[in-house]
């Protein structure tokens, strides 16, 4: 697949040189943020929005709402650098990782606290909205932040599978793909892998 905006080819000037150096961590920068910067301003007002410091969510918590959400959106290159990057800290295994491509909040593999992710992600990426039963449920389990940061967080990955999907981003080298509809295999691997 060919990127309908390529990416900008190194070297960066110095500000997102700086930028990518210390979230890529020596890692090759991501195609979605290299395109992105072909606009310092666009680039700026994206990178000022994201949600992947310590706020008031578990990691695990995070990663479940970006997975689910970025799936449900079908943004295999957004799911699979998070999947890659973050299931295994996330303690999301194989099951999990399956359920949330292409499982329900009934899969055996979530506790009621996940499946009340689960249940956000599908309510707001089908009605836009949050019914009255899900939002007292999230409000005994999470404070009003937290509630308000899940909401960010949904509604930002959905823009990022927006962006990756309508891009046609290639997938990243080494990142997930979606997996087979099939379950895992008994004894499959129980985390994966990071590169």
């Amino acid at each position: 697949m060919t990127a309908r905006i390529p990416p900008l080819d190194p070297p960066y000037d110095a500000k997102l040189q700086s930028w990518l150096d210390a979230v890529m961590r020596g890692a090759r920068p991501l195609r979605l943020f290299t395109t992105l910067a072909r606009d310092p301003r666009l680039f700026e007002k994206f990178s000022s929005g994201s949600l992947l410091d310590r706020g008031h969510l578990t990691l695990r918590q995070r990663e479940i709402v970006i997975d689910r959400t970025t799936a449900l959106c079908g943004s295999e290159y957004e799911w699979g650098v998070h999947v890659t990057m973050f299931a295994s800290k996330a303690r999301l295994d194989a099951d999990a990782i399956h359920s949330l491509a292409h499982g329900g909040v009934d899969d055996a593999c979530w506790s009621e606290e996940d499946r009340d992710l689960l249940r956000l992600c599908d309510d707001l990426h089908r009605h836009c909205d949050v019914d009255d039963e899900l939002w007292r449920a999230l409000r005994t389990r999470f404070s009003e932040g937290a509630v308000l940061e899940l909401l960010l967080l949904a509604g930002f990955y959905r823009t990022v599978s927006y962006l990756t999907n309508a891009l046609r981003l290639p997938l990243e080298e080494g990142a997930a793909r979606f997996p087979d509809r099939s379950p895992p295999p008994v004894g499959a691997q129980r985390f994966p892998s990071t590169p």
